[in-house]
């Protein structure tokens, strides 16, 4: 054991749930090292589009076809774009191997996919933690609602979240910031639904933006939201919450904080003697050379994948199948939302009115199928989201010249559109392993991704269109156009789950603090941690779920229950 590389606890990843386990650690006075596959990526230095105009882009800010053809996959992503695909792993940097189309969106760097995410963060509900015991599947979630309720608290006042308080109990309400406004057309649908429709509401978008800053985002150095919409550049005001912007620099500020970019995790290296985890062996992406570092606590953070890859890589004598793996379902169970479904149309009137800036959310209609009771024929349900708009640059037909281009100024009439995200099934046969024959660059098995849908999740589809359809109708909306993307799993980018937490360690891998439950020094608190999606967007969850975990940790080792 080499002495400089020792520490009192490890984070392996740096992005949204990985920032907040070294923040958390860092001001509780533990000596951290956080590993990153990546590069370093440094708040506002390392944001080289964010204040580009549209023509200083080479092509305008849309892909070049051999760009694209190079990256079937990660060109299906909205924000890879030219102003931000700096920030997503390309195609043939880090392979995996496909059973069933699946869309692995990655972005390995300091800060992950905190740079590039939707910052939607709603709150869970008891119907969602209760859900897999009340509809019988997955297995029964080892917390409650009240379990995570001040941490939902904890994170969103560091963070900044701009909401209403709605009083929707599938969605409860949280530490807000004042809320974006709805435009007018929006602020009719939700008078109207509301009418129409009085169990199926409709709430102003919650994202992680400032719109008032308060003392603890002054000090975070962050500002004002400038409703820019140009997020996935990184944003050099920290009007959103970022790891780059907020977690990791509070850590840094600590002098406890060890940041190592360009760290690629091989395994969590077990000692059968201790009968503990020891450490964490890692491959430098520059210099291929393995370096081993030690701590007493370990916190995987690596994105659900990754972090799944990473515990079924980590063999030992005690763990031939993989770190944690008593119970044989670890890479088993992986979970998704359901985006194929979308709806769009026009409505008449209020083209006297328009609205300001670009708002980075937008209004939805929080789950209303089947939350009193089993009432369709696929369980569970979906949340809807919508906006209003009034599209610009509409070219007249009966004009051609200076007319022409004039018209392209003008604003055409309002359009609605309607999106579903909907909660998938979390089932055995989703699943990810190790390859036993192809290996990466690194010397390190390549991922199999098993994922794809079910038939509960075409029912669901099909449910939205009709029920979507119904409420666009009811509230003016005209020439519905119903969409079925049948995109691949993946392209949502909530992958959820394959080691989930739970009560019997039969049945799980992970216990009610987010520790593998034979091996209570290491916790795992991204995505891979999860036992059912939900209907909400997942990243909130992820934060609450670290901080829990790390004062849970500290607690432990005090007493001396890790050793």
């Amino acid at each position: 054991m080499i002495k400089g590389n020792q520490f009192d606890a490890i984070v392996i990843g740096s992005g949204i749930s990985g920032g907040w386990a070294a923040k958390e650690l860092c001001e509780k006075g533990f000596k951290t090292l956080l590993l990153e596959r990546g590069k370093d990526v440094q708040h506002i230095k390392d944001y080289p589009t964010a204040h580009h105009d549209i023509w200083q882009f080479e092509h305008r800010n849309q892909l070049p076809l051999a760009v694209t053809k190079e990256n079937p996959i990660v060109s299906k992503c909205y924000a890879f774009k030219e102003d931000a695909m700096h920030f997503f792993t390309k195609d043939n940097e880090q392979p995996y191997i496909q059973e069933k189309p699946f869309d692995w969106i990655r972005s390995y760097q300091v800060g992950g996919k905190s740079l590039t995410w939707a910052r939607q963060v709603q709150r869970w509900s008891d119907f969602d933690f209760e859900g897999p015991q009340r509809d019988g599947f997955a297995v029964d979630w080892p917390i409650r609602y009240q379990d995570i309720a001040p941490w939902y608290s904890h994170v969103e006042k560091f963070i900044g979240v701009s909401g209403e308080k709605d009083g929707n109990k599938y969605m409860p309400d949280g530490e807000f910031l004042p809320a974006f406004e709805l435009n007018s057309v929006e602020k009719m649908i939700q008078q109207r639904l509301g009418n129409y429709y009085p169990d199926r509401q409709v709430i102003s978008g919650r994202c992680a933006h400032i719109t008032v800053p308060k003392e603890i985002h002054i000090q975070q150095g962050r500002a004002q939201c400038m409703a820019r919409s140009l997020c996935s550049r990184g944003c050099p005001f920290g009007g959103y919450f970022s790891a780059n912007s907020s977690t990791l620099p509070w850590a840094l500020k600590t002098g406890n904080l060890t940041l190592r970019p360009n760290a690629v995790v091989e395994s969590i290296i077990y000692d059968d003697a201790a009968n503990k985890a020891i450490g964490v062996r890692i491959v430098d992406s520059e210099s291929n050379e393995v370096i081993e570092y030690f701590s007493k606590v370990i916190f995987l953070n690596a994105s659900t994948l990754a972090s799944n890859q990473i515990l079924l890589n980590s063999i030992s004598r005690r763990f031939p199948d993989g770190l944690g793996n008593d119970s044989g379902i670890l890479g088993k169970y992986v979970a998704f939302h359901n985006y194929m479904g979308s709806l769009s149309g026009s409505i008449d009137g209020y083209e006297d009115r328009y609205y300001y800036g670009r708002r980075p959310t937008q209004p939805l209609i929080p789950n209303f199928r089947n939350v009193n009771g089993q009432e369709t024929d696929f369980l569970r349900g979906y949340a809807s989201f919508f906006s209003a708009y009034r599209p610009a640059g509409v070219p007249s037909k009966d004009t051609v010249g200076a007319e022409f281009k004039d018209s392209l100024t003008e604003l055409g009439g309002w359009r609605v559109s309607m999106m579903m995200q909907g909660e998938t099934i979390p089932i055995i046969e989703n699943h990810v392993r190790l390859s036993a024959k192809e290996t990466d660059k690194y010397g390190i098995p390549q991922l199999i991704t098993s994922i794809g849908y079910q038939e509960n999740d075409y029912k669901s589809l099909e449910d939205f269109l009709v029920q979507g359809s119904e409420m666009l109708e009811a509230v003016g909306v005209k020439d519905i156009y119903r969409n079925r993307s049948n995109q691949n799993p993946g392209l949502d980018i909530h992958e959820m789950g394959g080691a989930r937490m739970g009560h019997d360690p039969k049945t799980s891998v992970l216990n009610r603090w987010n520790q593998v439950h034979s091996c209570p020094n290491v916790f795992v608190t991204d995505g891979a941690c999860m036992t059912s999606t939900g209907t909400q967007n997942p990243s909130l969850t992820f934060m609450a779920l670290t901080a829990r975990a790390v004062s849970y940790a500290e607690s432990a080792l005090k007493k001396g229950e890790i050793k």
